[in-house]
Formats: C-alpha cells, sequence, structure tokens
C-alpha cells in the first residue's frame, strides 16, 4: 500500500488542491474533472504514473477525472481520493450542504425578527436587521442565535421609561451583567440604537453611555451627576438640599439616583447653562448668591444633566446654554440646544470673533468641522479662523450676563 505521505510532493501538489476544492464545491461528486494548467516535469511524471498514462512535454494542459483519480488510487492504496485528502489535511467540507444549512440559519434569524412587533412598527429596526443581513454579521450570528433573540428583546423592552442597565439586561437575558462593554450582546445592541437616535455607532465609552442616555438606559445612577449653582427648589430632600446650597451660593453635585428618587419642582423662568466647571467655580467665588441659576454639563452632558434639563423646561423653564468654540463644544452645544430647545448663549459668530479678538495664544482649531444650525456663520467663521476659544477665556462676559444685581440694558 502506497502511504499518504507520497502525494505530499511538488508532483501532486496541484492536484490535491484542485481536487479538494472540487469535491468541497460540489459536496464531494466524483464526477467532475479537474485541470492542471502547464504541468512541470515533476507533474507530468508524477500524475502520469499515478493515472498509467504519458503526458506530453509542452502539453498546455492536463484533465484529469477524479473518477480516473478515485480508482486509481484505490488500486495504489487501498484507500480512495476522499479518505486520501482527508488523511492530507483537514476533513473536507461539504460547501452546498454549509450553505444550505447557513441559508436556513438566516431565514430562522430573520423570523425570531419578523415575529417581534418592532418589525412592523419601527422602521429603525427593520433597517438593522437589513444591515446585519448584508454587511455579514447575520451569518456570524447564526453560529450563536440565541445572542440575536436576546437583542431583540432588549430593543422591545426600551421604551422610554428610566431603567437601569443590569436591571434592563436582567429582563431581557438572565444576566445582569450581558449589556456591559465589551460583551458581544452589548455592541448588537448599541449598533441599533445608532440607528434609530441617526447617529454613529460609538466608539468610546463616553459615545456609549450617551447612546444608552439617549434612551433613558441608567449605565450608572450613581456616577451620573450633574453640578448647579443656586437652583433653588422645593421639595422634601433634595429640593431642601438644592435651597439650602443656593442661600450660600456653593456649588451642589446632583446624582441621577437623588434625581430619580426625590421628588423635585423647579419655577426659574431662565436657567444657564456651560459645559465647564472652571465658569460655575468662577460664578460662585465672585457672585456667590447673587448669581442666576446655572447648571455645568462638565464635557458631554451625563443623564443626570439631561433629566435636570426636562425638570428644568417641563416646568416652563428655559435654557441658555454657552460652551467652548471648538468642533466638539459645538457639536455638544447643538446636540443640547436640539434635544431641550436651549437658547444659544453668547454663541454666534460675532461672539466668537470677539473672543478670538481678546485671545492671545496660538493654539490651532483642528479635527473634524461640526454643523452649527443655530448660526450657520459661526461654523463657516471658525473653519476660516481656526482658532479653539474656551468657555474660560470669555468668563467675565458669561459672569455679566449671571450677575442679578447687574443693571438691565
Amino acid at each position: 500500500m502506497t502511504e499518504p505521505a507520497k502525494f505530499t510532493g511538488p508532483g501532486f501538489a496541484r492536484l490535491i488542491f484542485k481536487a479538494r476544492r472540487s469535491l468541497e464545491s460540489t459536496g464531494g461528486d466524483l464526477a467532475a474533472n479537474v485541470g492542471i494548467p502547464a504541468p512541470t516535469d515533476a507533474e507530468r511524471k508524477a500524475i502520469g504514473g499515478l493515472l498509467g498514462r504519458h503526458i506530453p512535454s509542452g502539453v498546455k494542459q492536463t484533465t484529469v477525472k477524479l473518477a480516473e483519480l478515485d480508482v486509481a488510487l484505490r488500486a495504489r492504496s487501498g484507500a480512495g481520493l476522499v479518505d486520501l485528502l482527508e488523511k492530507l489535511g483537514p476533513e473536507l467540507r461539504n460547501r452546498p450542504q454549509a450553505l444550505e444549512q447557513e441559508r436556513r440559519a438566516k431565514a430562522d434569524l430573520l423570523a425570531v425578527a419578523q415575529a417581534s412587533p418592532l418589525y412592523g412598527s419601527a422602521e429603525w429596526f427593520r433597517d438593522w436587521v437589513e444591515r446585519l443581513a448584508r454587511d455579514g454579521t447575520f451569518t456570524k450570528l447564526t453560529r450563536e442565535p440565541a445572542r440575536f433573540a436576546q437583542a431583540v428583546r432588549v430593543l422591545e423592552r426600551i421604551d422610554g421609561n428610566l431603567v437601569p442597565l443590569p436591571k434592563l439586561a436582567g429582563l431581557a437575558t438572565e444576566h445582569s451583567h450581558a449589556l456591559d462593554h465589551p460583551r458581544p450582546l452589548s455592541g448588537l445592541v448599541l449598533a441599533a440604537l445608532a440607528i434609530r437616535a441617526g447617529v454613529p455607532k460609538p466608539k468610546g465609552a463616553e459615545e456609549r453611555r450617551e447612546l444608552w442616555d439617549r434612551f433613558n438606559v441608567i449605565v450608572d445612577d450613581l456616577a451620573s451627576r450633574v453640578l448647579v449653582l443656586n437652583l433653588a427648589a422645593r421639595g422634601a430632600g433634595l429640593g431642601e438640599w438644592l435651597s439650602g446650597a443656593a442661600s450660600f451660593g456653593t456649588p451642589f453635585q446632583v446624582t441621577l439616583h437623588q434625581l430619580v428618587t426625590h421628588a423635585l419642582h423647579l419655577d426659574h423662568p431662565i436657567v444657564y447653562v456651560c459645559e465647564n466647571p472652571a465658569v460655575l467655580r468662577e460664578a460662585a467665588e465672585v457672585l456667590g448668591p447673587r448669581a442666576l441659576p446655572l447648571i455645568c454639563a462638565e464635557g458631554r452632558p451625563s443623564t443626570a444633566f439631561h433629566r435636570l434639563a426636562w425638570k428644568i423646561t417641563d416646568s416652563g423653564g428655559e435654557l441658555r446654554y454657552h460652551g467652548d468654540f471648538d468642533w466638539p463644544g459645538v457639536e455638544m452645544a447643538g446636540a443640547v440646544i436640539s434635544r431641550h430647545g436651549a437658547m444659544p448663549w453668547r454663541l454666534a459668530a460675532d461672539d466668537y470673533l470677539q473672543a478670538v479678538g481678546r485671545e492671545s495664544g496660538d493654539l490651532i482649531l483642528d479635527g473634524d468641522e461640526r454643523p452649527t444650525p443655530w448660526d450657520v456663520e459661526l461654523g463657516q467663521v471658525m473653519a476660516r479662523v481656526r482658532r479653539p476659544i474656551y468657555e474660560e477665556t470669555v468668563a467675565d462676559l458669561l459672569l455679566s450676563d449671571l450677575d442679578r444685581d447687574a443693571p438691565s440694558l
């Protein structure tokens, strides 16, 4: 009997490769032929010797019938072509069968999606399913179909009501950490929520938190905070604490947990908003109790910020927002203005140019440009001047607006 190692030399390499590829693509059909273009001397000798035929020098291609090759191998080694290929390499794949199984598995996944009430009522949900089918994710999910079903259940439970992330995960999957980053289920659900919100997929922790925030999913109700100054309120607990802090002009950190668990009543017609805590700190130091109500986003707004902003506007109050004159700053400004109907506060093109005239630094505005829909000219001017202006630079102007004792113009 001939050992399989005999067929590992250069004379058989292309024949073995092509025979494997043919059998895998046809599901093991020995009726097919394979061709060896411009066979080398070693190939003519090896293949011709095995099949018992002369292959002349200079032939453009030699064709081998797989059935003939199978018979020749059995005569030489007692084992057929399939046995030889599986001894030389991995088990042969039945590609037609695998493709049919994959097709059925994808159809099963689609059936799970179509059974959800979201499929008939939410265009974003159908768009998400179609994208999964287009980008190859469905193919990967056929190996873990339970994950897709869990993602659908999670999306069905996100209904706008405030819910902690671990609780949402537990309700949908019976595992409270199933939606933690970087678990695959988290990425799958966030991809759907990004489509629903009309934003790109989140790339970092801040963007992931912001996306969960949009749908009232609390990542951490104690870590989510908003810094306030002179925001007196009514209500036992938090209302009393805010009023007490306001009487002293003392900054106060409010957690999302407090906002959720304490009744709070606000009666402020106008509440100012800044991006950087340095501005709020200076307002507390310079103005103290005579500063008008001010809340601080501390960079990208948290769930606590959004919930407090909603309480203010739902009570009839108006937000006036100021932030950094850089591309991330105007992006956050646009988000707050759009989400809460806030009014821009010293955030126009003229304000930017005035601040540039006062600033002697040499920083360059870089990064991707962002739209400024509340003042289109602002974005154009920033792109032309290319100077970032941070809130601290214009803090004196902001404080002049915040001074309740300042004379009215």
